[in-house]
């Protein structure tokens, strides 16, 4: 049984990972790209005054609601994981430096995809029955388009229900046992075969703080991810920038390799990659499946910001993905290729390949930091999703379900710290994907509300 499952899952997956969904998510991009006049171009300063001046903007916030900094911070939780470090890893292994080059391409149109999904979900949002703002592609689709398209709104919701255990949770617990595994292993700290001991241990404390999280409502997401995310992010950033200016006399060569990389693989990887289509699409995929614009899940974190102006919020979405992909998946990217570790072209590699390049400039001793910093990322994953699915189910089945589904949701972390999950992993993928579909239908369809708010908020900017 498990291995028909495993089948039809892995045809579904190479589908909705593949050309065809990419070519969707980029030509969305493309068409919103074109009738906004590439505002993720030519309005980026603009973009990251608004953004990074709200930021330090303290202020009260309505019951129901969090700061838009805190929006901006519950969205990058979600995505700023472990696939930045692992994710990263892998398309350059498989599709050599030349990925990295396809996954700014993809990032630059991501930028205004986002952009539009958050202005959207801003937009179209509606309170719920605690006075609570609700949004996302469930309710831009029920509130912006025509009944006939409504069935999108319940088939995203029931995708998002079915991804936030896999791909929000229980795959990302088993990364940080993973990784505390592997620290204390190293220090002799515990032994191998005492390993699933521990791990339990690790599953249940998770599961607690994420219950103490989460159940706390919108307003203590929101807390903890203010503070979570911008430390992680400056912690990998601050040691990530080390190994590349600890290695300044690689750089050249490494963009160069990327540039050259994108166009004619071979020549970078030896002849092992010798598709530029390989190339292009694990970069593309990579940085799709990265900053998840085009799937329509950071715009549900976004719809809970206290602001009247969809477009301003919207701006987040471009900053966003700037940070997720621009910024943190090309220090990844650096810290491999400048660090100069042997990459095992056309071989599958992850968190191993990435850890590896820390470790050869700083030596051991920072096995405690990626530890760190594998846990950080991908805990803040399963809270940013935490919301996503709350918000998903209550979309299905109204407010009341909300605390039983956060109660099962912390509890899955055990499942997920003590079991294998590859085909977990696999099936979580795919239904992720699969939220694309339903989102990039209908911000295509809604592509003509985003161009009139956007007219209209820069006339009133010139008053």
């Amino acid at each position: 049984m498990l291995s028909i499952i495993e089948k039809i899952n892995s045809v579904v997956n190479d589908f909705i990972w593949g050309v065809p969904a990419m070519i969707c998510i980029i030509g969305v991009g493309l068409v919103l790209s074109f009738r906004t006049r590439f505002l993720q171009v030519r309005k980026f300063p603009y973009a990251i005054k608004v953004t990074i001046g709200r930021m330090f903007k303290k202020k009260e916030v309505v019951d129901g609601a969090m700061t838009p900094f805190q929006a901006v911070c519950t969205a990058l939780a979600a995505t700023v994981g472990t696939g930045n470090i692992a994710g990263v890893a892998g398309a350059i292994a498989i599709g050599g430096p030349g990925a990295v080059f396809w996954m700014w391409i993809s990032a630059i149109l991501g930028m205004c995809t986002k952009f539009s999904e958050v202005t959207l979900a801003v937009h179209f949002r509606e309170k719920n029955e605690k006075g609570e703002w609700v949004g996302g592609p469930m309710y831009y689709i029920k509130n912006g388009l025509k009944k006939h398209w409504h069935w999108l709104a319940y088939l995203f919701s029931i995708f998002g229900v079915l991804t936030v255990f896999g791909t929000g949770n229980a795959t990302q617990v088993n990364t940080i046992t993973t990784a505390i595994d592997s620290a204390l292993e190293n220090y002799g700290i515990v032994a191998t075969k005492n390993a699933s001991t521990v791990n339990l241990i690790i599953g249940i404390v998770l599961a607690g703080l994420l219950a103490l999280i989460l159940l706390g409502g919108i307003k203590r997401i929101g807390q903890v991810t203010e503070k979570l995310v911008p430390f992680m992010a400056l912690l990998y950033v601050v040691f990530a920038l080390g190994v590349v200016l600890l290695n300044i006399q690689n750089v050249p060569s490494v963009f160069s390799s990327i540039v050259e990389g994108a166009f004619n693989p071979a020549s970078v990887t030896g002849g092992v990659v010798g598709s530029v289509f390989l190339s292009m699409k694990k970069g593309i995929s990579r940085g799709i499946f990265s900053n998840e614009a085009g799937l329509g899940t950071g715009s549900i974190a976004h719809a809970c910001a206290d602001t009247r102006k969809p477009v301003k919020q919207g701006f987040f979405g471009i900053f966003e993905v700037f940070v997720d992909t621009i910024v943190i998946c090309t220090l990844t990217a650096l810290v491999i290729l400048c660090s100069g570790v042997p990459v095992n072209f056309g071989s599958a590699a992850g968190a191993e390949l990435t850890i590896s390049g820390f470790t050869s400039t700083y030596g051991s001793w920072v096995s405690i930091f990626t530890a760190i910093a594998m846990c950080c990322f991908a805990f803040s994953t399963i809270v940013g999703w935490g919301l996503y699915g709350a918000r998903c189910i209550e979309f299905l089945f109204g407010s009341k379900v909300n605390k039983p589904f956060m109660l099962v949701y912390s509890l899955v972390a055990i499942v997920g710290a003590t079991m294998n999950l590859d085909l977990l992993w696999s099936i979580a993928e795919t239904f992720n994907g699969l939220m694309a579909i339903p989102n990039l239908i209908a911000v295509l369809l809604l592509s003509g509300v985003v161009v009139k708010l956007l007219k209209k908020y820069f006339e009133k900017e010139k008053e």
